[in-house]
């Protein structure tokens, strides 16, 4: 009898493994959405993407992986070939993470293309969205492996410049899905002020906007102190100034007369919001200033081992306060994405083709909650776009990539050197989210035919 219920166990896990996501929960577990649950599982594949990466670049890693006989020449600081086709090199550091981040980029790219157009949980290919992931894992871990095979060359020079121009797009989708928590927020707070007729939500809201604020002149004040020089880092004057500047201009139009008509939601608290979040921005970006005396991050050549060699004799340290800041608002924004609900409207607007059926949804939810499993929501239309949520974890792997390596174009082998490009390109980004901000409160003046509710 115990060999058939193990036996039957055994064939209910394949199932499971097999079938779609309503097997993945179980019986103490409460009742969730199929389609929830499919992206937290798509997300949990990013994020061991990413724990491998930051395995890859401990410098432990490497010293143990050079004592091994049968991988490496014992004691010698040179890559040698393994089986004759991978050599130690590509098995450590940045060029470690570069095909880890492929390797991800890749498999949620093929997703991306696999899922265009997919309207409902009836078409055939959205059972291999929400289901099948055993064998999903599988062809994530041959994409992997075969990424390691692929010939150093100058796979890391080109797959910098991918790595680019995803971090910067993932940056404005982390603008947008900030913009659509701080509307969420406001209107949430206001909403229950006026049928709670209490004013301790409208100080609620008064006190995180001051709060906001406070952080960014605070954090203005810090980059002045710690990233310029007198009579030097003119550079990095001209972009704190230039977006203080911006971020007072987009708060004061942002409380106008005509905006607030057009715009009753839009407010203080989402300008304090996109103010933090383009301080920050701008301190990463300084944080890749290629010159010593205006980047705080580039540190003597006698500085522990867990640094390499930069240009001008000095070395860059892996792990410092930005890129741990930076990892942080990335699996937030990510948890983010998995996990938003149907009443964030900006994110919906790029994510979301149609509404699930309530009536349809809340009969399922009760049959599932008796049953302790995730239930359907999406036989009569899909509540987000398959390939756009895979497009977006295609950004998220490279802005990861770019995050771990700190930004830096891979020069030699053992030796990253720090550009402009990375600093120019997140001051862009800083730019392009003010400007993407500006245009959610000018535009019902602009287009006043459009609804903008």
């Amino acid at each position: 009898m115990g060999a058939c219920l193990g036996a039957c166990s055994l064939l209910s896990c394949a199932s499971c493994l097999c079938g779609s996501a309503p097997c993945i929960l179980c019986g103490c577990c409460p009742a969730s959405r199929n389609s929830t649950v499919s992206r937290l599982i798509f997300t949990v594949f990013l994020f061991l993407g990413v724990v491998v990466s930051i395995i890859m670049l401990s410098p432990g890693v490497e010293s143990q992986l050079y004592k091994l006989p049968w991988v490496c020449e014992e004691g010698a600081g040179t890559p040698v070939v393994l089986q004759g086709y991978i050599d130690c090199g590509s098995l450590l550091g940045f060029r470690a993470v570069y095909r880890m981040c492929f390797a991800m980029a890749a498999f949620f790219f093929l997703f991306t293309l696999l899922m265009i157009c997919v309207r409902s949980s009836r078409d055939p290919r959205a059972a291999v969205q929400n289901g099948f992931w055993f064998f999903k894992f599988l062809v994530l871990v041959g994409i992997t492996v075969g990424a390691f095979y692929i010939p150093d060359g100058s796979f890391s020079d080109v797959w910098f410049y991918f790595g680019v121009v995803g971090s910067f797009l993932f940056i404005l989708i982390q603008l947008v899905l900030l913009i659509d928590f701080a509307h969420s927020w406001n209107q949430r707070w206001l909403g229950k002020a006026e049928e709670r007729d209490s004013r301790a939500w409208y100080a609620g809201l008064f006190i995180f906007t001051l709060l906001f604020y406070a952080l960014s002149i605070a954090g203005v004040t810090l980059l002045f102190i710690y990233y310029t020089r007198p009579g030097a880092c003119h550079e990095g004057k001209v972009f704190i100034s230039l977006n203080l500047t911006l971020c007072v201009c987009v708060s004061i139009v942002a409380i106008l007369p005509k905006v607030q008509n057009a715009q009753p939601n839009s407010g203080l608290l989402q300008a304090s919001v996109i103010m933090l979040y383009t301080i920050f921005v701008t301190w990463l970006a300084l944080s890749n200033v290629p010159d010593q005396k205006c980047n705080p991050h580039l540190l003597a050549s006698s500085s522990n081992g867990t640094s390499l060699a930069g240009p001008e004799g000095y070395e860059t340290q892996w792990w410092d306060a930005p890129s741990i800041v930076g990892l942080i608002v990335f699996i937030l924004c990510t948890l983010f994405i998995s996990v938003r609900s149907s009443d964030h409207r900006q994110v919906n607007s790029l994510m979301q083709t149609e509404d699930c059926p309530p009536m349809l949804e809340a009969g399922q939810q009760q049959v599932a909650a008796s049953e302790g499993r995730a239930f359907d929501n999406e036989q009569d239309g899909v509540t987000y776009s398959y390939s756009f949520f895979h497009f977006c974890l295609v950004l998220a792997s490279l802005h990861i990539m770019m995050t771990l390596t700190n930004w830096y174009k891979p020069g030699e082998t053992r030796k990253m050197i720090s550009t402009w490009t990375a600093v120019w390109v997140k001051i862009c980004a800083s730019w392009a989210g003010l400007l993407l901000y500006l245009w959610t409160l000018v535009a019902p003046l602009l287009l006043p035919n459009r609804d903008f509710s």
